[in-house]
């Protein structure tokens, strides 16, 4: 006769199948749970606006997408009075910088145009040449201009002129400046090296 061997398990289940019909409910519920949690988990604990119900508010919105800067054009008042920041129109819209423009100048004053080449390059030029930006040889450095006044004036004068390598602007960003102007503002660079 052959033995049968029986395993508790087998024999408790077979013989309880009350047993068998909770345990796989509860791993149901339990599977049920464990993907709500899941996905609670995964969208948020919390939901979008619940603690700040006024964050959607038209004033709320408003202070949010409000510019940082504010600048006013006042029309001149008459006379040489100078011109006064205008106030914040809206309490709640403080600007970090405000100033008031002039639309027109009064008629005794004019702004020159800078001649020589200290003025140009003070106008045109100081702002790259004096801190060295993008490469640009600085005002006074022999070592940055002694490979460019080697090539010649000539060449300098058209790089100043028409702009080079797509980083220095022609004529340094102002196109108001006459050819002359610019290669007095290229003389006056080259004669600080030398």
């Amino acid at each position: 006769m052959s033995q049968h061997h029986t395993d508790p398990v087998e024999e408790n289940i077979e013989t309880h199948p009350v047993k068998l019909a909770i345990a796989v409910t509860m791993g149901a519920v339990g599977l049920v749970v464990g993907i709500i949690l899941l996905a609670y988990f995964a969208v948020g604990s919390h939901r979008i606006g619940e603690n700040d119900s006024q964050a959607n508010m038209p004033d709320a919105v408003a202070k949010r997408i409000a510019p940082a800067v504010m600048l006013e054009v006042e029309a001149a008042k008459g006379g040489n009075q100078p011109a006064v920041p205008a106030a914040a129109s809206k309490a709640a819209i403080t600007p970090v910088v405000a100033m008031a423009i002039p639309a027109t100048l009064p008629s005794s004053t004019t702004i020159a145009a800078p001649t020589g080449g200290e003025g140009v390059y003070k106008s045109a030029c100081a702002a790259c040449h004096a801190a060295g930006v993008a490469g640009a040889p600085k005002l006074g450095d022999k070592s940055g201009w002694a490979a460019r006044i080697a090539k010649g004036k000539p060449l300098l004068y058209e790089h100043a002129l028409k702009g080079f390598n797509n980083v220095m602007p022609a004529k340094g960003g102002n196109p108001a400046l006459s050819d002359a102007d610019v290669k007095a503002a290229v003389d006056y660079l080259v004669a600080q090296v030398k």
